[in-house]
């Protein structure tokens, strides 16, 4: 038999199994009408359990080793079929309502009470600016003490760093984020270009000790071990330029950018000293009121899984099979004394789209945790 043969019996394979998908899609419509009646729940993990039993068993029995096959395809049907039926029975309702009273724009900029971790000349700051033009804000000594101002009704706003492209997430903050669940309003991803600050006439050969943050520092890993330098560890990298400005030692240098050299009157010895030359951080502006701006383009959450095989693979089809582009998976210990945890996932999306809206509200009857942290727009720096 010839290839071309063969895929023509493959074709005409796949057309009756459409047919008889539709005909399942139907009857599960059917099913959500009855269960909306007599106030039945969605989800049958019972039911589904022994359909999965039923299809590997039968699938084996059909040919050796095609029942993890049949399995797998019977999983993400009846992941389709249960969307169908949440949204026929209108899920979520507290998360539809919460989102429906979510205000539309963001305070005016001018307005704004902003609050940021470090001092002036910062990376936050820059991304304040660019967040919030024209607001003045505030500087605290941790991220902690961020949330706890915003916390406190003291800012509108506080913007933090959560992830770099070259050193990874910010635990810290993803930590601080879950514990708190404030919503984002909006975020930025701003270019990092480091520099190595020192005071006015000091010469590179003098230079023995480097300050900055830790996640500075790794950034410009390949650099410090080039010179030999003995890294330690500050708040922040503009705090750290400001104590290298106060110290009177031509031995100290600082890690920070530019504007901390003009705020703090340093001179730039190097510059663009990271290890990778595309450098940027992603900064988060958290709220305790929800904004979703008309032209907000990305989405956040906090869930959890139950300790079921495959149940992050099929949270994830979802999220394929409604055409949504994801950014981020993060997990985090659920710090709960267990070894549980729980996962922070980015996305491209608009809750504009039903089919999104949808997606989310079905997640949250179904989730054992859930949190919707917001739908904002992300700036490019």
């Amino acid at each position: 038999m010839e290839l071309s043969e063969i895929r023509r019996e493959i074709d005409d394979i796949d057309d009756r199994l459409i047919r008889l998908l539709c005909q399942r899609m139907d009857c599960s419509a059917r099913v959500a009408e009855y269960k909306a009646a007599h106030g039945i729940p969605v989800l049958n993990q019972t039911r589904e359990d022994e359909i999965i039993a039923r299809v590997r068993a039968a699938g084996d029995d059909c040919r050796k080793g095609y029942g993890n096959a049949a399995a797998l395809v019977f999983a993400s049907i009846m992941d389709a079929s249960r969307a169908l039926q949440h949204a026929k029975l209108g899920a979520g309702g507290q998360l539809r309502e919460m989102i429906a009273g979510a205000n539309r724009r963001l305070i005016e900029p001018e307005k704004a009470r902003v609050v940021c971790q470090g001092v002036a000349g910062a990376y936050s700051d820059e991304a304040a600016s660019r967040l919030f033009a024209g607001a003045n804000p505030g500087f605290v000594e941790s991220f902690a003490d961020v949330f706890a101002i915003v916390e406190a009704g003291e800012a509108d706003y506080g913007v933090l760093p959560v992830e770099n492209s070259s050193a990874g997430s910010v635990n810290e903050v993803y930590d601080l984020v879950m514990k708190h669940r404030f919503t984002i309003a909006a975020a930025v991803e701003l270019p990092v270009s480091h520099c190595l600050l020192a005071l006015p006439g000091a010469k590179p050969e003098e230079i023995a000790v480097v300050y900055s943050h830790p996640q500075a520092l790794a950034q410009c890993a390949d650099f410090i071990a080039e010179r030999r330098l003995e890294a330690r560890t500050y708040i922040n990298t503009a705090a750290a330029a400001r104590m290298v400005a106060q110290s009177g030692d031509r031995t100290l240098c600082a890690i920070a950018s530019r504007r901390a050299a003009e705020i703090y009157g340093l001179d730039i010895l190097n510059d663009n000293i990271q290890s990778v030359d595309n450098n940027s951080t992603r900064f988060i502006a958290i709220s305790r009121t929800l904004v979703i701006p008309d032209d907000a383009n990305k989405i956040s959450l906090i869930f959890a899984l139950p300790h079921v095989t495959g149940s992050l693979y099929r949270v994830l089809s979802r999220f394929a099979m409604a055409g949504l582009n994801l950014t981020k998976l993060e997990s985090r210990p659920a710090r709960n004394g267990g070894f549980e945890y729980l996962f922070y996932l980015d996305f491209e999306g608009d809750l504009n789209d039903a089919q999104t809206l949808d997606l989310l509200c079905a997640l949250s009857d179904e989730m054992p945790a859930f949190s919707f942290l917001g739908n904002y727009r992300e700036l490019d720096g």
